[in-house]
């Protein structure tokens, strides 16, 4: 088998080049995962993954025009998304809007139908909510994503600490102030602490050499939370 190297050549600088146009573009359109995708935003995603491959693997074409049509797509579908943010008719005509499936805990068979759902995928989506007997939702709703979201009735829902008048601590995000054995100087700086507040807090928790921590963080309540290096112990295998 001859390789014609030059021709490898070729297809690595399109792919290359291919592969960083897809990332800036993905970069402008913003952070969404396939399942977050409207129905506008999978079409483009395909197309551009289409001018991509073509732009790659057809030797014949010009790298160029794959690359204009790969970014004429994504500043087209980035305009999209910008008017859709100002216009609520042009929202609901390019990413869809919600549409009940069950409600006050009657199916709605023609909304259904509307849809191209039946009974049995309605039913998987339920169950993947945690609900396998229908008689517990009260509305079912499918979004513009195509998640189906649950809300079971009243004597279905989980008690809240407000429901059983239990008062809780404040809650919030964790700050790593140690990663790796590094401390994280602007998440200390964020959260209004200094190295001096860390290393006495370290001290108290019996800690001296940071090189030993893999992980340190802080919460709202200032609560410091440590996990130690491990890599000398041998894990036990706890599944078969």
């Amino acid at each position: 088998m001859n390789i014609d190297f030059s021709e490898l050549w070729d297809v690595t600088v399109r792919a290359l080049s291919s592969l960083v146009t897809l990332f800036l573009i993905t970069k402008m359109l913003g952070k969404k995962q396939v399942s977050q995708l409207s129905l506008f935003d999978y079409v483009i995603g395909i197309s551009i993954g289409n001018f991509a491959a073509e732009m790659t693997i057809n030797l014949e074409s010009n790298e160029i025009n794959g690359i204009w049509a790969v970014v004429l797509f994504g500043l087209f579908a980035y305009t999209i998304s910008y008017l859709t943010m100002k216009s609520i008719v042009l929202r609901r005509f390019f990413m869809g809007t919600p549409t009940i499936l069950i409600q006050d805990g009657k199916i709605l068979e023609k909304n259904l139908k509307k849809m191209k759902f039946d009974i049995n995928d309605m039913l998987e989506e339920v169950r993947s909510s945690g609900y396998f007997d229908l008689s517990q939702v009260e509305y079912a709703i499918l979004e513009p994503n195509g998640e189906v979201s649950i809300l079971p009735k009243p004597e279905y829902r989980p008690l809240t600490p407000k429901d059983m008048k239990v008062k809780v601590d404040k809650e919030g995000l964790c700050c790593n102030v140690i990663i790796d054995g590094k401390i994280m100087y602007n998440n200390l700086k964020n959260i209004k602490k200094d190295e001096k507040w860390l290393d006495k807090a370290l001290k108290v928790k019996g800690y001296s050499d940071i090189s030993k921590i893999l992980l340190a963080t802080v919460d709202v309540n200032e609560k410091i939370v440590i996990y130690e290096r491990n890599l000398n112990d041998d894990p036990k295998d706890v599944l078969e």
